[in-house]
This record gives structure tokens, sequence and C-alpha cells, in this order.
């Protein structure tokens, strides 16, 4: 697989000015089919119908030679049942894409990145997913082009049909993991358990609008790795005031800078997740501590 055949699925929703930076990037490599997800106006929101409007108007003026497939809501479903629905219909229809939501940019390299590792891991079972995320501030954890995590990054993402079939829409088997203690299990200490265990209860019910805590709970069902690439091959443009509840602060991981990957990939010769990295990944982005600094770090700036 190739860039020349890779589909890419953009998801969207009220900002036009994202939305045209995203094509921007898109344009320096031209992907020939391109799935676009778009939420519908909230009625309560004056405003979101123009800027709804605006943002589909900026995906009609696409100008490479390409096929442009269409999945437009007509009323506000959402950020977590507009992106489950639309990656269900996604893979309805391919088994690969690589995904980016209207606020994540990516390098141009981070394209072949993708492609290639979905050929390489097509049938490994164990990799869940491909990121161009690399949070770790500047470490070099590997002298490979990437490790593996047990956190599906998703500012600029990828994986397959086989995998995103076991999402959880409903988090059905939550309530009997979450007696049984399993968390424990694979976090290990009692900290790190009781921050997931929050976020998991909070998206279970219903309180946290959130598919991305739906789908690491599915991936960790399943024991899944993510890759992730030794260096960063996606910025996050999107924190402010339009942002999401992911997204108002300020934060560490905001407009981080994107570099090249070399190719050919240097590949690990074993697939075992890097704990270091995720030790890191979970005091610094996964952890009240980090989003109380955040939030400070904001209050300060404002």
């Amino acid at each position: 697989m190739s860039n020349e055949f890779l589909p890419v699925v953009l998801i969207v929703f009220n900002r036009p000015n994202l939305t045209q930076q995203l094509l921007y990037a898109l344009a320096k490599v031209a992907p020939p089919v391109i799935f676009v997800i778009a939420d519908g106006p909230r009625s309560s929101v004056p405003g979101d119908i123009d800027a709804c409007a605006q943002t589909r108007e900026i995906i009609n003026s696409i100008a490479w030679d390409c096929n442009i497939y269409t999945n437009y809501a007509n009323e506000n479903l959402g950020c977590r049942r507009r992106v489950e629905t639309g990656l269900d219909w996604v893979f309805s229809q391919v088994e690969s894409a690589v995904i980016l939501e209207d606020d994540c940019i990516p390098e141009p390299s981070f394209f072949r990145f993708c492609s290639e590792l979905l050929v390489r891991y097509k049938a490994d079972t164990r990799i869940m997913a491909i990121s161009g995320d690399n949070f770790q501030l500047g470490r070099q954890r590997t002298s490979d082009s990437y490790y593996f995590s047990r956190y599906p990054h998703c500012w600029g993402w990828a994986t397959w049909r086989r995998a995103w079939q076991y999402y959880d829409a409903d988090m059905a088997c939550w309530p009997s993991i979450n007696s049984n203690e399993w968390l424990t299990d694979i976090l290990g200490d009692r900290f790190t358990k009781q921050y997931w265990q929050h976020k998991f209860q909070q998206t279970y019910e219903g309180k946290i609008n959130s598919w991305a805590f739906v789908w690491t709970f599915s991936c960790w069902l399943q024991s899944g790795l993510c890759i992730l690439p030794n260096i960063n091959l996606v910025s996050n443009i999107g924190f402010g005031r339009l942002g999401t509840n992911h997204t108002h602060w300020s934060s560490p991981f905001a407009r981080m800078a994107t570099y090249p990957i070399e190719f050919p990939l240097k590949h690990p010769s074993i697939v075992v997740r890097d704990a270091q990295a995720d030790a890191f990944t979970q005091r610094h982005q996964f952890s009240r501590w980090a989003r109380g600094r955040h939030k400070i770090r904001a209050w300060l700036q404002r």
C-alpha cells in the first residue's frame, strides 16, 4: 500500500479555519481517496449553522484530483456518537485508513509511515493502531523508528477494520471489568488505576462525551498495542476557546513541532511495549497532577 492508495478520513465540524489549514497540509500529498465525517450544527449555539456550512464548503474546494465521500449529519450527534458512526461507515467500505481531525496537522512523511506499517502489521492482531504522535517531549526512547505503547493516541492515527470491529460503543463490559479490579492487573500502580477508573466510569455514564476513552478501553480489552513514532509527526493546533473539553487549556502538547521521519524505517526486533515511555505519558498527560498543572498555566497566561 502506498500513499497513492491510502484512504484518508477527515473528521470536521464547525471550524472552517482549521479545516482549511488541514487541507493545505493534505495538498502536499494529494490523497486520491478522502472520506469526510461531519457533525451537524447544535441548535443551542448561535452561528453553528453558518460555521458548519462554511466548513463543508471548504471540503468542496479541494482542488487536486480525488474521490470524496461524505457522511454529513443533519443534526448534532455529539463528538462521541458522530465519530463512532462515522468510522463505522468508513470501515464498512475499506480495510484500513488514516484518520485526521480538523485540528491535527500532519507532517507529509506521516502518510508513508502509516502506509508502510498498515501493511507490515495488517495481520498482527497485537497491534490495534498506528499513531503519528510522540509526546515524550524530546526524549528519545529507542534507536528504532517507532516503539509500542498501550496508549492509542489519536491526534492523527491509522487503523484497520479488524481492529475497529472491537470498538465497544456501549462499554458493555465496563461494569464487570470494574468490579473485578481488572484495571489493577493491567495498569499496576494505584494512582494510574484510579485515574482511568474515574475516566471510564464518567464516560460509561455519559458524563464525558469522548469516543477516544471508549477506544482506549476497547483496545485494552484486546490487550492491544499502539505504534508510536520516535519523533513527532502531527501537530494539534486546536487548543483554545473552540477546542474540545480536552483542548481548552494551555498544554505542552499544543502545537508541537513536527519532523520528517527517515526511510527506510528501522523496525523493532521485538513487539514489547515501552514501559518507561508509557510511565512518562501517564505522569505528564494522563494524571490529575498533569491536568491541574495545565489549567494553572492557562490561568496564568490569561
